[in-house]
């Protein structure tokens, strides 16, 4: 298959494996952190960490849109279907993340709450437009690149002045978070890191530009990778490389889908129908400033925030899950003892150990008998 068998080549992935190994510096160590889930979920899933020095560690980052969801977010669903008789619409993944009290909206859902997944924000509209006498909320999640469609959609519901319709925006903004990471790192709150393996997806839709700001200002090399195990390990040898030669800049292994400028119309699509939120909350990071969107006023109407004065309320983590510390790449999975005992894919405490993307999932099903 074009651009996928090409890039998991095992011969070719030991050769790889064989220069990031010589040109590592025995003298010291290396700490990269990826932040994109869909790497996180190759790394568990080709055993890339078995095929780097002792020397170059790999951490897990804050790059799995359901992970990084707070408590107060999924309660706040959870008060729109179960207080306001609203029927929620939301991708699969959500269903599970746990909110207070043992709470979840597929616990929600069991208590005859209106909670439906669906796989596109595409589809909750047109549940609004069959059924006008039913109010529905599309609970809009992720990074930049589930952010056009909601923005299409909501710019679709003003042209057909759908008043049954409006979203729950939780769309959050990668570069924020990342160097968020490293101001925590250099504060010593946080991991201290070496460089970046850049998120593919995202990258598509915003190119790799916005990188290029807190790259220079941390001197941190950033780059960007696609989601196989020889996109991975050929990313990794380029930081070793910047790393070596004292260099700092974002580079872009993954050519044959990213550019410098990204997708403009896409972006200036988003920049219609949102603008930045001062701060917001992601689980384990805490406050970020201007990491996440909001609708423009131009489209309040469409802000199930607003129309059901829904307020946001912070809720700490369960006391025994570690999930906050591993999505800083402060601790492991395999450091939190709830980790595959209390804690597993079918009976999640942490949103990490919900998504396949989250850390503690794909080590739990590629590599939970490991320590590393």
């Amino acid at each position: 298959m074009k651009y996928v068998d090409e890039f998991r080549d095992a011969d070719l992935g030991q050769r790889v494996a064989a220069r990031i190994a010589a040109e590592a510096n025995p003298n010291r160590q290396y700490a990269f952190m990826e932040f994109c889930g869909g790497h996180t979920h190759a790394i568990s899933r080709y055993g890339v960490t078995d095929l780097l020095p002792p020397n170059v560690r790999m951490i897990h980052g804050p790059g799995c849109p359901v992970c990084v969801l707070p408590i107060g977010r999924v309660d706040q669903v959870i008060e729109l279907a179960l207080k306001h008789g609203v029927t929620v619409c939301t991708y699969g993944d959500t269903m599970r993340v746990p909110a207070s009290n043992g709470m979840s909206l597929i616990k929600a859902k069991a208590q005859g709450a209106d909670i439906r997944m669906v796989y596109s924000a595409s589809d909750a509209l047109e549940l609004a437009t069959k059924e006008p006498e039913r109010e529905v909320v599309f609970f809009a999640i992720g990074f930049e690149t589930t952010t056009p469609p909601t923005a299409l959609v909501v710019r679709e519901a003003a042209k057909r002045r759908l008043g049954n319709f409006s979203v729950l925006c939780c769309h959050v903004l990668t570069p924020p978070a990342i160097a968020h990471i490293l101001d925590s790192g250099e504060s010593g709150e946080g991991v201290v890191l070496d460089g970046f393996i850049g998120p593919a997806h995202v990258s598509i839709l915003i190119g790799s530009r916005p990188y290029e700001p807190f790259a220079a200002s941390h001197s941190k090399p950033v780059v960007i990778a696609g989601f196989e195990p020889l996109d991975v390990m050929q990313a990794v040898l380029m930081l070793v490389r910047q790393v070596n030669e004292k260099r700092a800049t974002v580079e872009n292994e993954f050519v044959r889908a990213v550019d410098r400028d990204g997708n403009l119309a896409a972006q200036a699509l988003v920049d219609q129908v949102f603008e930045k939120r001062e701060s917001f909350e992601w689980r384990g990071l805490g406050e970020v400033p201007w990491s996440a969107l909001k609708l423009r006023a131009q489209y309040e109407e469409f802000d199930a925030e607003a129309r059901y004065f829904v307020r946001y309320k912070p809720v700490p983590d369960h006391k025994g899950c570690e999930c906050g510390p591993i999505l800083r790449g402060v601790k492991r999975p395999v450091d939190c003892k709830l980790f595959g005992t209390v804690c597993t894919p079918e009976s999640p405490v942490g949103s990490c150990m919900v998504s396949s993307e989250g850390a503690c999932a794909a080590h739990y099903t590629y590599g939970r008998f490991r320590t590393s």
